[in-house]
C-alpha cells in the first residue's frame, strides 16, 4: 500500500432522504482520522470536500438526479487523479451514492478490482426498481453496469466490475426486486443470518477470496449502517440487528492483513442524529484498522 493518503470528503446527502449526512466528513476529520494516520506512518494529504449545488434537476425515480451525477463526476476525477499520482484514496461521505464516482475510477485506473460492500442494504436499485427515488440505493448497481445509466460512466468511459468480484457483507434490508436483481446479476451476498451461522472470521475471509483473486485489489465500501445502532446511532436510515463493532473491525482488519486493499468510501455518518460523535469516532476507527492499525 502506497504511504501517501489522500483524504477527500464529499458533502452529498441529496442521494438520501434524510438531510445532515453531508457533515459526515466533518465529524470523521474531527474523530482524530488524520492524526491518527499520519501516527501509523502515513502521509495525509486532505483535499478538502466536494459540495453539490443547492439546487438541480429531478424526478421521483431518480431523486436530485443531475446533483447527483454532478458531485459523482467531480468525485471521479479527483480518485482518478490521486491514484495516477501513485496515492491511496480514501473518500468521506456524505451518502453512498458517493460510491458510483469513486468505484467507477478506480475500476477504470486498474482495469480488474473487485468490491467488498458493507452496508445494511444492497444499492443495488436501478431507476425501474427503486421503492423510493434515492439515489443511495443505487451506486452499487451502477458501478457494475446494471445502471441507472446516469451513474455509470463520469467521462473517461464506462469500465463497470465485474460482478463475479463482488460481495455485499452484513444485508439486513433489501428490497424484494432489488434482491431478485442482485440474484440475477450474481453478486454474493452474505447477509446477517449468514454472518450469525459462519461468524464474521470465515465471512471476510471468503468476502477477500472473491474479491481479491484475479483482481488488481479490492475497493472496500463501508456504510456504518452495516453496524447495529446502540453502536452507530448517527446515520440515517436505522435497522437493528446489524454488525457488532468487534465483528466491523474484525472485518476491517482482516481486510488490511490481506494487503489487497486500493482505495477505499466510509459513507453515510450523520452527525445531526449522533450522540457525542460516537458514531464518527467509530467510523475514523475503522478506516485506521482497514489500513492496517496494529491493536497489539
Amino acid at each position: 500500500m502506497e504511504r501517501m493518503i489522500d483524504l477527500v470528503g464529499v458533502q452529498m446527502d441529496f442521494g438520501a432522504s434524510k438531510r445532515g449526512v453531508n457533515m459526515g466528513p466533518t465529524a470523521i476529520r474531527y474523530a482524530g482520522l488524520c492524526e491518527g494516520l499520519e501516527h501509523m506512518g502515513f502521509q495525509v494529504e486532505n483535499l478538502g470536500d466536494i459540495v453539490p449545488a443547492p439546487k438541480g434537476a429531478t424526478k421521483p425515480t431518480l431523486r436530485n438526479y443531475e446533483q447527483v451525477v454532478d458531485v459523482n463526476r467531480r468525485l471521479y476525477h479527483t480518485v482518478y487523479q490521486s491514484l495516477k499520482n501513485g496515492h491511496f484514496p480514501v473518500v468521506l461521505g456524505g451518502d453512498h451514492s458517493i460510491a458510483a464516482g469513486s468505484i467507477s475510477a478506480v475500476s477504470k485506473f486498474y482495469g480488474s478490482i473487485g468490491i467488498i460492500w458493507v452496508d445494511a442494504h444492497g444499492d443495488w436499485n436501478s431507476e425501474e426498481s427503486t421503492c423510493t427515488g434515492n439515489m443511495h440505493g443505487m451506486p452499487f448497481s451502477a458501478v457494475c453496469g446494471y445502471g441507472p445509466d446516469c451513474m455509470v460512466e463520469f467521462g473517461q468511459g464506462a469500465a463497470p466490475v465485474n460482478v463475479a468480484h463482488c460481495v455485499q457483507v452484513g444485508g439486513r434490508d433489501i428490497d424484494d426486486l432489488e434482491r431478485q436483481r442482485m440474484a440475477q446479476a450474481g453478486v454474493t451476498v452474505f447477509p446477517i443470518n449468514m454472518i450469525d451461522k459462519l461468524g464474521m472470521g470465515a465471512v471476510i475471509e471468503r468476502a477477500i477470496q472473491i474479491a481479491g483473486e484475479g483482481t488488481d485489489g479490492i475497493h472496500l465500501s463501508f456504510d456504518v449502517d452495516a453496524i447495529t445502532p446502540e453502536a452507530v446511532p448517527g446515520t440515517g436510515v436505522i435497522v437493528y440487528n446489524g454488525l457488532t463493532p468487534r465483528e466491523a473491525f474484525l472485518a476491517a482488519e482482516a481486510i488490511a492483513e490481506s494487503r489487497k486493499l486500493i482505495s477505499m468510501d466510509m459513507v453515510e455518518v450523520n452527525p445531526f442524529l449522533d450522540t457525542a460523535n460516537k458514531s464518527g469516532i467509530l467510523a475514523s476507527e475503522l478506516i485506521q484498522s482497514a489500513l492496517g492499525k496494529s491493536v497489539y
